[in-house]
């Protein structure tokens, strides 16, 4: 009998070779560069990270046939991509079409799409002035976004593994102040939106799950502040909201730097969960983050001070009991009466220069996983 609870991580997909890539860093270069070059930045810093399968192309099918099967023992039920489209088209997609969808036990799990339209700026990594240049910008023509759709129906919706809610696949939307804004205001949003749906209900299903992320805090510098998120997410439709990471809710050098405080990016969030089950006239998904630590993305010869991200304070603390017990919390939060979609995000399955991962490294192996497991598994 499947679990009540659903749980579905984030995966970052910045670990194989793509054209964009080759043109701004050079040929066959993937985010691993800076996971290798990564160093201790203060007293009890733990970096290097080491992957402990090694730095892995995640393109290919046999590596993504192993992450399959991890995942799937470990209770976890999606991934949700990190997934890219700009104005002009796709970015960083084949870790999901060549590598996910060609392993040959795909169907162990269900997948389904994080439209990250944030402006995609030069930081990989980023210079101590921290004024990096945009690569490619997050707004989105009304003519780009019909493609776009076009593009998900084509390819994605119709696979049986598609996760769907409902029967209504579902679609996330990371920053909904850059998708009003490229489309020119809310009410050509909400039209843009009516779109997809119709096009989804002339594919054959019933509708379409459109979730959003909120935030309390930016972390981006690109990221389009909301005045009124509940307002917004009533006048596009939206079926439920939920976030990223925990960040979005807490800043992290606000119990010091260069560590800051997990717990306390527990408890904030903790609140967090109460106040937008409230607060939104939708479903709220809980997010537990694992951990993080930006500094891999800084260059590592200058001097690492608080400058915004990815200059930010790393959460000391998330110990693999820590993280248990945020799981706890999250199902105990789901299980209640009053949350009517028991769903779970997870960032991320391999945020690995953000210090979020799940995937095992050479210290702590796959005990972030077995206590998704110990919590949610099957």
């Amino acid at each position: 009998m499947p679990r009540d609870i659903q749980v579905a991580a984030y995966y970052f997909p910045h670990y194989h070779s793509d054209r964009r890539n080759d043109a701004w860093h050079g040929a066959g270069w993937t985010e691993w560069e800076l996971v290798k070059r990564a160093r201790a930045r203060f007293p009890g810093h733990r970096q290097p990270i080491v992957p402990a399968w090694g730095y892995f192309d995640e393109s290919d099918p046999a590596w993504a046939s192993r992450e399959v099967s991890l995942a799937s023992v470990s209770g976890v039920d999606c991934f949700l991509y990190d997934w890219y489209y700009y104005e002009d088209g796709p970015f960083l997609q084949d870790a999901l079409e060549q590598g996910f969808l060609r392993a040959g036990n795909s169907h162990l799990m269900k997948f389904a799409l994080m439209w990250a339209n944030h402006d995609w700026q030069n930081i990989h990594p980023a210079s101590f002035t921290n004024r990096p240049d945009t690569l490619a910008y997050g707004r989105m023509s009304r003519q780009a976004f019909e493609r776009m759709t076009d593009y998900i129906i084509d390819r994605y919706f119709p696979r049986p593994n598609y996760w769907a809610i409902d029967g209504e696949p579902y679609f996330c939307i990371y920053e909904l102040g850059t998708f009003i804004s490229g489309l020119g205001g809310l009410e050509q949003a909400r039209e843009a939106l009516d779109s997809f749906r119709e096009k989804a209900r002339a594919a054959g299903f019933p509708g379409l799950h459109l979730n959003a992320c909120v935030f309390g805090l930016n972390v981006l510098p690109s990221e389009v502040k909301l005045t009124d998120p509940v307002q917004v997410v009533e006048a596009l439709g939206l079926s439920s909201v939920g976030s990223y990471v925990w960040v979005h809710h807490c800043n992290p050098d606000a119990a010091g730097f260069p560590q800051g405080s997990y717990a306390e990016a527990a408890r904030r969030n903790y609140e967090v969960w109460e106040e937008n089950l409230g607060r939104y006239p939708v479903p709220y998904h809980p997010n537990v983050t694992m951990g993080w630590d930006p500094s891999p993305r800084t260059i590592q010869s200058d001097r690492y001070e608080p400058r915004g991200y990815p200059w930010t304070a790393c959460l000391a603390g998330n110990t693999p009991t820590a993280f248990k017990e945020a799981l706890r919390r999250a199902k105990a939060f789901v299980e209640r009466d009053d949350v009517k979609q028991k769903i779970v995000t997870l960032n991320a399955w391999n945020e690995w220069t953000e210090g979020s991962y799940l995937l095992p490294d050479t210290v702590t192996g796959t005990r972030y996983l077995e206590a998704v497991r110990e919590v949610f598994g099957r």
